[in-house]
């Protein structure tokens, strides 16, 4: 069979990219009857599933193909709750039934420790949700050219899906989200063209404490709400303090740089404060827009609970958590360790540290803004060697220098919280130079119907 310009196949799902789409591998002969590899990206779908697609080009070697019909389903497919599922790219695997999710993260992390030599059998079963919905503390929503609000479609960063729901955020924080977007279209505001760069609202960032139930709304916008704005933002101020008065900041963010991020040039405060108080483990946390802090709360409490499972901390030893951010870790590891280091390389997370250790009358804390590589050197010079260290790096993991100035630290035990198996595993490779010995493994999934997976592990030395 020769290619022709554009056709129905009929495929077998082969394997999960790593976005979580279909992937399936065909051979087919080309005009001059040789054999081409055609790789087709399939969203949507499941391994194991035969499915009637629809290809663009298939001459070319990878082309993303869509489905018209699911010929033979795997067992595991189910329903898509969500009436945006098929378009927005929030979410990729509300098709699959959450047992079969976690099974896919779990062995996600063991071919990931294996491809680095390690024994997969220490890589224990995903811990999952009771609830796997309404589980996000924080979402960013985006506006569209006309003014609409939604998220991105799934693989196209320049279309917007407007949004009537979505399931993975928490009710209140939809339905306050759902308000702003209802007070954009009864003063007919625009939205940011990001190729002309004009237009006035970009962002919509919704964030929640699920314990103290206190909401950020924060406007992101070209311009400041003043001159003819004045009246649209009063407005806004009346419609929120009279739907929701769990919304105890609601801000205007100037931001008129050509990168489309949630960033700020000037803040305005329109009602209430700039942060709002958010509690994890037992400790109170102001967040401010700008602040990171894990946005599954129910999940991220267990990663807590885990890391100090595993690290054991002791009131005679001293601990430094790199990478600390606003001091989720350190502030339940420092009530039970002697004295605890906390770097992190952004200041106003470190400053944000600071005030939460002593919101919470933690008193034996020093917290250094510096880059982790830099920032161990100058805590060991004053701190001394720790006998824990717990980092929590961002996705592109804390890299060979810096796991190699914590094996010659010698640490007796280090505890590595990781958003990324992949680096993770290539991360504590570098310390087995050092003598260290990967104990265990607990993959946490805090973003279920994502490919994205948690993991908390424990290196030991040997003598230790």
């Amino acid at each position: 069979m020769t290619i022709t310009k554009g056709e129905t196949m009929v495929v077998t799902v082969d394997r999960l990219d790593e976005k979580g789409s279909g992937e399936s591998i065909n051979w087919r002969e080309n005009e001059f009857g040789n054999p081409k590899k055609l790789k087709l990206t399939i969203p949507q779908t499941l391994p194991g599933e035969k499915v009637r697609v629809h290809v663009d080009q298939p001459e070319r070697r990878r082309r993303k193909a869509m489905v018209e019909e699911v010929l033979e389903a795997n067992s595991e497919r189910t329903a898509p709750p969500c009436p945006h599922f098929e378009k927005c790219g929030g979410c990729v695997w509300q098709h699959w039934e959450y047992s079969g999710q976690l099974k896919q993260k779990t062995n996600h992390v063991k071919h990931a420790v294996e491809a680095q030599g390690f024994n997969p059998d220490l890589v224990l079963d995903t811990i999952g949700m009771n609830q796997p919905w309404r589980y996000r503390n924080k979402m960013e929503f985006t506006f569209a050219q006309d003014g609409s609000l939604g998220l991105h479609e799934q693989g196209n960063f320049r279309k917007i899906i407007s949004l009537e729901t979505c399931l993975i955020a928490g009710e209140e924080m939809v339905e306050a989200a759902m308000e702003v977007a209802e007070w954009v279209r009864a003063h007919q505001l625009r939205g940011y063209n990001k190729d002309l760069h004009e237009g006035l609202l970009r962002h919509l960032m919704v964030r929640q404490s699920f314990v103290t139930g206190e909401i950020m709304l924060a406007l992101f916008a070209t311009e400041a709400p003043e001159g003819p704005l004045n009246d649209a933002a009063k407005d806004l101020v009346k419609r929120i303090g009279e739907k929701f008065p769990q919304v105890k900041s609601l801000l205007w963010l100037e931001n008129t740089d050509w990168a489309d991020r949630t960033q700020s040039e000037k803040n305005h405060i329109l009602a209430g404060r700039d942060f709002i108080y958010d509690e994890m483990a037992g400790y109170r946390f102001r967040l401010w827009f700008d602040t990171f802090f894990q946005t599954n709360p129910t999940q991220a409490q267990k990663l807590v609970e885990l890391a100090i499972e595993l690290g054991q901390p002791k009131e005679t030893e001293k601990m430094i958590d790199l990478f600390c951010g606003v001091g989720t870790f350190s502030l339940p590891f420092a009530s039970r360790v002697g004295e605890l280091a906390g770097i992190e390389i952004v200041e106003s997370s470190i400053e944000s540290a600071k005030r939460n250790a002593e919101d919470n009358g933690i008193s034996n804390t020093s917290f250094l803004a510096k880059d982790a590589r830099k920032g161990i050197d100058q805590v060991l010079e004053s701190f001394g060697n720790p006998e824990l260290l717990l980092l929590d790096p961002p996705r592109s993991g804390a890299g060979g220098k810096v796991m190699r100035k914590i094996g010659r630290s010698k640490p007796e035990r280090v505890v590595y919280v990781s958003c990324n198996p992949d680096t993770f595993a290539t991360d504590i490779k570098e310390l087995e130079a050092f003598g260290y010995q990967l104990k265990v493994v607990q993959p946490v999934d805090l973003f279920p119907h994502t490919v994205h997976v948690e993991c908390v592990a424990l290196l030991e030395t040997q003598d230790s």
